[in-house]
């Protein structure tokens, strides 16, 4: 079964642009992490810097949804 959250290198930001010759080359910022939700197919709104502490969150997340999952399961059998 795949987890419903996964970490994913984060979009870079754009943070200026210099000029070399004709060529115009963007600088970007250092790449963080974001939390995809593979259920909704989109990313959360929260950035990591650090690839360990999106594993983390992401890893409470999966862990929450999962139970989330049993109790509705549990529910929806009780007579």
């Amino acid at each position: 079964m795949m987890p419903r959250f996964v970490v994913v290198p984060a979009v870079p930001k754009e943070t200026g642009s210099m000029r070399i010759g004709s060529r115009f080359y963007c600088t970007t910022a250092p790449i963080d992490f974001n939390i995809y939700d593979s259920e909704a197919q989109c990313r959360l709104p929260d950035t990591f810097p650090d690839r360990g502490d999106a594993d983390k969150a992401c890893k409470q997340l999966n862990t929450a949804s999962l139970q989330r999952m049993i109790n509705e399961s549990v529910y929806a059998s009780s007579p």
